[in-house]
């Protein structure tokens, strides 16, 4: 894995619309108060309009041939600076805006420029006062969007790791959708992860963290063998660790899922149970050895098992979804309504309970509950047709599903 991340960022030249919209406006006020040349007044309005029309190449032409006539005119400078950026030629992009700045340093947005092009050379010393200006005090989305994201690359590449992670909070919180965003913050916060595992295992190779950290990797690789070692390990310096053995029951549970071995099952639950003997506060130990109860036939264990983890968590919405599937099995409908009602309001988003409600009014009789409930699972599962899901919250437990013959 490339621990640094300093490619590119500036791809998108329609970013670059404010910047030409502003320098391009300019040059002929300038020039009609410097000069009443024809030619200069030509290549000044033929440069426009080529660059109104994207031809940049044509602008290009005319602006330098303005910078010959015309060398003191601080916004033709300013023009050709952001073309030549626009073209990707960093070094005289950065020429022209010293020109500019020589000439007229009031001249706005100038700051901006020069930060993104001395970054995109890779100079990021002197690119980061200027990309901090243009980031924090900018009201222009456009130039906080392209600083910002100029601020990760330079960050990183002047080895600021906690700056680029704040940086990219920053961004996400003014960009939320946006993919550019998501993508480039997303590199960084796993660039940082990975430096931060790189600190662990140079400090503390042999550590329970540095095991556990191993266990947890390997666990999402799902190399399961490697994984066991790894948390095996960290149980032999601490047999109380709180998280492990319900960490290797995940494992034997993931195994189970793939390879139906009874004997992975029987391990999930023996390590499930121990997690409970070093935690009896883990309710995702107990929501786990529940739904195996469930699928072992066990109701009555499983509804004791699944009232203990609410009793403990009244708002564990998965397990009040299991708790009210198991009545709905044990044909107890009426005892089903209430923890399944409860689970739509903590989740309304969640399908099984919308449906597994409905089948529980249906039951009690509730005909016009029973509608309301089966309609809300329609609309869910028009909208995601799928049987499969990820827990809430983020949650590392396994979900409750729909039957596999659940019709909406």
């Amino acid at each position: 894995m490339c621990r640094r991340y300093t490619k590119s960022i500036m791809s998108k030249p329609s970013k670059l619309s404010w910047l030409l919209a502003f320098c391009c406006i300019v040059p002929l006020i300038a020039l009609a108060q410097a000069s009443k040349e024809d030619q200069s007044e030509r290549y000044a309005a033929e440069g426009q309009q080529a660059l109104a029309a994207g031809q940049f190449d044509t602008a290009r032409t005319d602006f330098e041939q303005l910078a010959k006539l015309q060398p003191g005119v601080a916004e033709v400078h300013a023009t050709l600076a952001a073309i030549y950026f626009q073209q990707h030629e960093y070094e005289l992009a950065v020429r022209e805006v010293r020109a500019a700045q020589r000439l007229k340093p009031s001249l706005p947005r100038l700051d901006t420029l020069l930060g993104l092009s001395l970054s995109e050379l890779g100079q990021f010393q002197e690119a980061l006062p200027h990309l901090e200006k243009g980031f924090k005090q900018s009201a222009d989305p456009d130039v906080r969007h392209m600083c910002g994201l100029q601020l990760l690359r330079a960050y990183t590449g002047l080895s600021r790791d906690s700056d680029a992670v704040e940086a990219a909070l920053a961004l996400n919180k003014l960009y939320p959708d946006d993919p550019e965003v998501l993508y480039h913050t997303g590199r960084i916060y796993g660039n940082f992860a990975y430096i931060v595992m790189e600190r662990l295992h140079d400090k503390a190779a042999g550590s329970i963290w540095m095991l556990q950290a191993q266990g947890e990797a390997n666990e999402s690789q799902k190399l399961y063998d490697a994984a066991i070692i790894a948390f095996n390990h960290v149980l032999q310096l601490d047999p109380q660790r709180p998280g492990i053995h319900y960490r290797m029951g995940r494992i034997y549970l993931s195994q189970f899922r793939e390879g139906h071995k009874p004997e992975d099952r029987e391990a999930a639950v023996r390590e499930f149970t121990a997690e409970l003997g070093v935690d009896p506060s883990n309710g995702n130990a107990g929501y786990e050895l529940a739904n195996i109860q469930v699928e072992l036939g066990n109701l009555d264990e499983a509804r004791k098992q699944f009232a203990q983890v609410i009793e403990k968590y009244p708002d564990f919405e998965e397990a009040l979804v299991g708790l009210g599937g198991v009545y709905l099995d044990s044909q107890q409908a009426k005892d089903a309504v209430d923890p399944l009602q409860h689970a739509t309001r903590l989740r309304p988003e969640d399908k099984v309970a919308w449906y597994r409600l409905a089948q529980a009014e249906r039951a009690a009789g509730n005909r016009e509950e029973q509608a309301k409930a089966l309609a809300e699972f329609r609309k869910l599962h028009n909208s995601t047709p799928v049987t499969l899901r990820k827990s809430n919250a983020g949650e590392e437990i396994t979900p409750q599903q729909l039957d596999s013959d659940a019709k909406p």
